[in-house]
């Protein structure tokens, strides 16, 4: 049986039920059985229920559950007003995705806002949680955020850690506590933590703070910000007052090191930018201990692995209808940092501006700049450089079709002024005239070609070669490199007169109605014309640059490239063999089941192959491994003897643990030792990280030992 009354422009209630009942007095309706009742785009759904019509409030009962597109709420009693959207739970339980949690009660005090109280949050939807933040007060706001008060978490029944406050936004999918405590030879038994915070709309955050028994305790802040109408940035400071405690004799017993480093980036409008990068580093163990620490290598390695040596710099970029410029300031902060003092330099860039309505083409390129070349240590040396330089080039070609070649001949003139030379002398204009020529072609067959053979689907053949070869010639410069002061690649030009050649083979199919490379293979080379000096006399061929590209099905793939050696001397072990060698063959077999396999070789350096393997184990459980094998002994850079046999080993299974995913990972590298860690993430936010590590040196013999 079902009741529908109170029709209004929002459309009508509608109570649905086993038995309904309508009393005119009471102006009341009551709904026993399979209640549900309709309204607003709520639905609510009980044993039972009775409703005001006038004023629109309920009161439910029995299994009561409260449904609308701001989340879920249940409980065994609910009073609620289907007008206001407002109302009482007892004994509830809500769902606010990615949130589950339950409550003595809760207050739904508007559509946009509930108040839990005396309950807890997670995001594990069993009825008894592997973890929770148990709470005084929750509020909930449905799609924005949650905040809540006095909080407690627990693992299990375990509590971990006291919280006064906690929010998160919902529009975030970051975390905002990361906790990793483990153990380190040199930093002894760890806790490293992050605390992620959002002052405003626009400005956010993360506060850091560790701990190293053997070293003490350090920390720092980063700051985001987004600005109105004048960009955004980020900047990130952390310090450490090392004390440690295994220093020989005679050496300092504390080290200040702190990292600074502030970004910006301001888009004026669609056609200008300003962007600048400081970087400040103050480390003391560096200076008066070990030159080759580098507090970004011991404290943020993958900041240190994109770049060991980050610019300090402002540049101004603006684009004309034709042409760009570009204004940049350049400074070395870091003293020990191998970089460039541009003070300033000033660019100006034209490319392929038509002639009017002709058929001729114009570059040109203007560099002004102010340059500082210093020495990586503090005092003065005869190596620093400081220099003025204005470089011009002009550069003219006429692209053209000729039968089936594209021609493209040009001629280029580049004028550079210095203020002075070496010794200080004065300079006159140094020129260097260029011409060459560009061409290429393609040429391509298609076979109509329908077969399975080997299961490899091709659904017809097209080769296409591409052949090119560019030729350049400028004459010596009007001045030679060595009356100038060098700072870059600019100052050291000479005579040259080569040509680039270049094939390209490609064997294409279709598969699924999408184009697919079978093979692309690229040889490229150079060929240098009657050098002035070299270590082969006469005209020779430079070394020959090998790529190639496979994909014979959907789930194999094939990459290689090498270099083989054709120039230099005849007396080089090295001539006429390749000099670097590298393939990598990946099996995807299914989703989560992959298996690779590549060879690095060098012939004056190692021969390593590689492997790893992810498969999916079960529902539950997947494993990974990665192996790195040394074939031959060699020296790295270092002269260090690197020995033949397995290099590192690495071991993780991976648990699904229903709301977390656990990895336990062994690691083992024969120069450093092994490493054992737990990681746990929680799916809802994968990047909050709960981490266990302990690491740990394996006794070595003979040459081995202490390497």
């Amino acid at each position: 049986m079902s009741i529908l009354y109170a029709q209004e422009k929002s459309g009508p209630l509608i109570i649905n039920g086993d038995q309904v009942e309508y009393s005119t007095d009471a102006k009341e309706v009551t709904a026993s059985g399979n209640v549900e009742v309709i309204y607003k785009g709520s639905k609510l759904t009980c044993k039972k229920i009775t409703v005001n019509t006038q004023t629109k409030e309920g009161v439910a009962e029995g299994g009561a559950r409260l449904d609308d597109e701001k989340g879920v709420i249940e409980g065994e009693k609910i009073i609620y007003n289907f007008q206001t959207k407002t109302g009482t739970i007892m004994d509830a339980g809500f769902r606010v995705n990615p949130y589950f949690g339950k409550a003595r009660k809760i207050e739904k005090v508007s559509d946009t806002e509930f108040i839990a109280r005396r309950g807890y949050a997670t995001t594990c939807s069993f009825d008894r949680p592997h973890y929770r933040i148990q709470s005084k007060q929750i509020n909930l706001f449905p799609k924005d955020k949650i905040q809540t008060k006095e909080d407690a978490f627990y693992l299990g029944r375990m509590p971990l850690l006291y919280l006064p406050r906690y929010n998160h936004s919902l529009q975030d999918t970051l975390m905002h506590v990361q906790v990793m405590p483990g153990s380190r030879k040199e930093w002894g038994p760890y806790l490293l933590s992050a605390w992620r915070y959002n002052l405003t709309k626009n400005i956010d955050g993360r506060v850091y703070f560790d701990y190293r028994s053997k070293l003490g305790p350090a920390g720092g802040f980063g700051l985001n910000y987004t600005t109105q109408g004048f960009g955004k940035g980020d900047y990130k400071f952390y310090y450490a007052n090392e004390k440690p405690d295994d220093l020989t004799a005679g050496v300092p017993s504390e080290y200040e090191r702190y990292f600074m480093r502030w970004r910006y980036k301001w888009d004026v409008d669609k056609q200008t930018s300003i962007t600048s990068e400081v970087y400040k580093i103050v480390d003391e163990r560096r200076k008066l201990q070990d030159p080759q620490r580098n507090i970004l290598k011991d404290y943020f390695f993958r900041e240190y692995e994109l770049d060991s040596q980050p610019l300090s710099y402002a540049l101004f970029h603006h684009n004309f209808r034709h042409s760009s410029l570009d204004l940049l300031v350049q400074k070395r902060i870091n003293h020990w940092y191998d970089q460039l003092d541009k003070l300033p330099e000033l660019k100006y860039t034209l490319p392929s501006l038509q002639i009017g309505k002709g058929p001729f083409y114009f570059e040109n390129n203007i560099t002004l700049g102010n340059f500082d070349k210093k020495a990586t240590t503090s005092p003065v040396t005869p190596d620093d450089t400081t220099v003025t330089r204005l470089d011009t080039t002009n550069r003219f070609f006429l692209p053209m079709k000729v039968a089936f070649f594209n021609l493209t001949p040009f001629v280029a003139n580049r004028e550079t002024l210095y203020d002075k030379g070496t010794e200080d002398a004065d300079l006159p204009i140094r020129t260097i005239f260029y011409s060459g020529v560009e061409l290429s072609t393609k040429f391509y067959r298609i076979f109509d070609l329908q077969s399975n053979l080997l299961g490899m689907h091709i659904n017809g053949l097209r080769h296409i070669i591409t052949p090119t070869i560019s030729y350049s010639y400028n004459h010596e410069p009007t001045i030679t490199s060595s009356k100038l002061r060098q700072i870059d690649s600019v100052d050291s030009l000479s005579r040259n007169n080569s040509a680039a050649l270049g094939l390209s083979n490609k064997l294409q199919t279709k598969r699924k109605g999408t184009t697919v490379d079978l093979v692309d293979a690229r040889v490229s080379s150079s060929y240098i014309f009657k050098p002035k000096t070299a270590d082969k006399p006469g005209s020779n061929l430079s070394d020959f640059l090998i790529d190639i590209k496979l994909l014979p099905y959907s789930w194999m793939r094939v990459e290689a490239d090498a270099t083989y050696k054709h120039s230099g001397s005849r007396s080089d072990p090295a001539y006429r063999s390749f000099t670097e060698a590298n393939y990598d063959l990946y099996f995807d077999f299914a989703k989560e089941r992959s298996f690779g396999i590549g060879q690095r070789y060098q012939r004056a350096g190692g021969n390593e192959i590689t492997c790893n393997l992810n498969w999916r184990l079960t529902p539950k459980w997947k494993f990974s491994t990665y192996q790195r094998y040394n074939i031959r002994s060699y020296r790295d850079s270092q002269n260090q003897e690197i020995s033949r046999g397995v290099l590192e080993q690495e071991y993780t299974f991976s648990r699904n643990l229903h709301c977390w995913d656990m990895d336990i990972t062994l690691n083992t590298k024969k120069y450093e030792g092994s490493t054992i860690w737990f990681i746990f993430r929680l799916k809802a936010f994968p990047e909050m990280e709960f981490g266990f590590n302990q690491s740990y040196r394996s006794p070595k013999s003979g040459s081995e030992l202490n390497p």
